[in-house]
């Protein structure tokens, strides 16, 4: 049987460290920052768990993900296609800086992109 995306990441820590460099780079993004403009320290924690556990049990790993669905996590948030580029942009970035192989960023890209109906507005 073939290893989970979860697995082929790096599991856990690998998936938490790729969380970690692409929300800094989205809060430190001169377009996107205004999603986190005014949430406290504790918040974007809260928030940064979800990822995680979200992006694991996404990947196939044994996280349940306790958090809203996506439409109703972004809904009212007025994402629309230039926010996603730039999302996106930064999930490449991000993708690179790990040297993910092509096969895995690729695997990665397809699940990102199958989430834009429900985030974009």
């Amino acid at each position: 049987m073939a290893d989970t995306l979860y697995k082929r990441l790096g599991g856990y820590d690998g998936i938490a460290a790729f969380a970690d460099n692409l929300l800094r780079r989205l809060m430190g993004d001169a377009r996107l920052g205004r999603f986190w403009q005014h949430r406290g320290e504790d918040g974007v924690r809260r928030e940064k768990q979800l990822l995680v556990d979200y992006l694991c049990a996404s990947a196939g790993g044994p996280m349940y993900y306790v958090g809203r669905d996506m439409k109703l996590a972004h809904r009212g948030m007025q994402i629309d296609e230039r926010d996603w580029q730039a999302f996106v942009g930064h999930v490449n970035a991000t993708l690179d800086d790990f040297k993910v192989p092509s096969r895995e960023k690729s695997e990665v890209l397809g699940f990102v992109e199958s989430l834009k109906k429900d985030i974009v507005e």
